[in-house]
């Protein structure tokens, strides 16, 4: 049996990557290339800095592939600590954008570490769990494991409501809550926490650490006329444009409120909208499929690794990927409130890129070092089935 790398990789999913990356390029330049006020008259210019990006993130997602995953296990509270030093940074000198203090400026380039701290909660968690678990495939969760993973969760969390990015905060709830699920917590103390969250969201709104825009977005959620040119006027016109696109939509580049620039944010946030309207329902049910297809591989390598880190790192990767497209797609189509979160692998933006580069490499790399049990064999007997000495 050949021994090389290569052959194990799993294609599908990184050709589902591929596909995602490649639509998302050529929407972030069709949503860019007529406004002038964001290229300064380049209609390039977005797509050659989403193509350098892509660049950086296969670049990323190659190390990881390469690396050992012993070499990964001890990196995995670095990559955390130096999460949690990015977010403190943020606070201190961060640049505010919409309303959020989320972004610092290197040289030429603006850094998210909201983004990379959704990938280092889950490994710190895995990691967590991994520990404790001692070599076991399945680790007995008990009180502690589950206060050490919300503490390691909780730590970000807290330095996130404080920017405040609110999608962030959500997408990062929302995957703890499935880690936790996935890990074997019982369900009483995921509905406690579940309880604890809603608690602490309304005590933040009481509070007052939310800005009054993102307050006046929910209110436009739960009712999208109360204010049609203020809070509601995105989803209005997300949902105009991509029920103007029809079956097979009106082709790349020829989106009339996309050339238009009706949909603010449409190269992040509303990146769907571009492919709902130019590309129909046909080419925007395709980039769902691919995002399927990318929650199904990394839920079966979580199913098929024999160790607790990757088995909880993995499907703490899916419950990422899953709730942050359906709260993206969903809040184009006026089911989920506005908040900022960008599509993975297809909005424009690096952190969000990079981020998501570096967990499919996790992906990969805890696939590679599965080992596939050979397929089971069974014989009847009494009309049961028996497995055969030896059989794996």
């Amino acid at each position: 049996m050949s021994t090389s790398r290569a052959p194990r990789i799993d294609w599908l999913l990184m050709l589902a990557v591929v596909g995602l990356v490649t639509i998302g390029t050529l929407l972030v330049w069709s949503a860019t290339s007529a406004r002038d006020d964001l290229t300064g008259g380049d209609p390039t210019a977005f797509l050659r800095k989403q193509v350098v990006n892509v660049a950086i993130g296969v670049v990323l997602l190659l190390v990881v592939i390469a690396a050992d995953h012993r070499w990964v296990r001890l990196v995995a509270p670095l990559v955390y600590l130096a999460s949690i030093a990015g977010l403190v940074l943020v606070l201190v000198m961060g640049t505010t954008v919409n309303g959020s203090k989320s972004w610092l400026m290197v040289g030429g380039m603006s850094i998210q570490p909201a983004e990379f701290a959704k990938l280092a909660v889950v490994i710190g968690m895995a990691l967590v769990l991994a520990e404790r678990a001692a070599g076991q495939w399945r680790a007995r969760v008990g009180l502690t494991d589950v206060v050490l993973m919300l503490v390691v969760a909780g730590v970000p969390a807290v330095l996130i409501i404080l920017q405040p990015d609110l999608g962030t905060m959500l997408v990062l709830s929302a995957t703890v809550f499935g880690v936790l699920g996935v890990s074997g917590a019982p369900r009483r103390w995921l509905l406690l926490l579940a309880g604890g969250v809603v608690t602490a969201a309304v005590a933040a709104v009481s509070a007052g650490l939310l800005k009054p825009y993102q307050v006046d977005r929910f209110l436009a959620f739960t009712n999208p006329d109360l204010d049609p040119q203020g809070a509601g006027y995105n989803v209005e016109q997300a949902r105009i444009a991509i029920g103007s696109g029809g079956l097979f939509g009106k082709g790349l580049f020829d989106g009339s409120q996309t050339r238009s620039g009706f949909v603010p944010e449409q190269h992040t946030d509303f990146i769907f909208t571009v492919a709902g309207e130019e590309l129909g329902l046909v080419g925007a049910g395709l980039m769902i499929a691919l995002l399927g297809i990318v929650l199904w591989r990394a839920l079966l390598i979580a199913q098929r690794t024999d160790d607790v880190f990757g088995r909880v790192a993995a499907a703490g990767i899916a419950c990422w990927f899953g709730f942050q497209a359906f709260q993206n797609i969903g809040m184009c189509l006026g089911i989920m409130p506005v908040t900022g979160v960008p599509l993975p692998f297809v909005s424009y933006g690096g952190s969000s890129m990079f981020a998501g580069m570096l967990a499919v490499g996790l992906l990969q790399n805890i696939h590679l070092r599965t080992t596939t049990p050979a397929p089971t064999r069974y014989v009847m007997a009494e009309r049961r089935p028996v497995r055969l000495v030896g059989s794996r």
